[in-house]
């Protein structure tokens, strides 16, 4: 079983939205990179709320700075765990991110979008007392193992939430 280790969070001082997904995939990791994979939806959902349609092909640091322009930060709810492959079901052992310490830091972000179950169930459980001080939506997964969301049903969910 893998040691894994999220990446730091990117975010800037004007940030409004924050994007937590719960544990970069293998692919990712080995990039070091969030939403590496090919076949994950992330950036091209991104890119239709972003108006930058092409943004999946963009340079990772340009996809960074897209999101920042557009005020959404992006992090992990899940500091380290152990895992085989990139399934969230096979997380073991998580610790999770210092997610208060971000906020308070930085103090512009209203909404938390949490990326598919396993970023919820982790924060809800690290973290209950925020539903309470943020506006926090559980978002279906981008993920490719979430078949049964089209690329434009998972467009228009994650438009309902962000393009407030």
């Amino acid at each position: 079983m893998d040691n894994c280790k999220s990446f730091k969070p990117s975010i800037d001082n004007n940030s409004t939205v924050l994007i937590l997904g719960s544990m970069p995939g293998v692919r990712s990791l080995e990039e070091q990179q969030y939403y590496a994979h090919p076949q994950n939806r992330f950036w091209k959902v991104m890119g239709a709320i972003c108006d930058s349609p092409k943004l999946y092909e963009y340079d990772y640091n340009l996809k960074l700075k897209t999101l920042l322009e557009n005020n959404i930060a992006l992090w992990d709810t899940i500091k380290s765990c152990k895992r085989d492959g990139s399934l969230d079901s096979d997380i073991k052992n998580e610790i999770p991110n210092d997610i208060k310490r971000l906020l308070n830091k930085y103090p512009n972000i209203k909404t938390i979008c949490l990326n598919g179950n396993k970023s919820y169930s982790a924060f809800v459980k690290y973290f209950a007392d925020l539903t309470e001080k943020y506006n926090c939506c559980k978002m279906p997964s981008t993920s490719p193992a979430n078949a049964k969301y089209s690329l434009d049903k998972l467009q228009k969910e994650w438009s309902k939430i962000l393009l407030k």
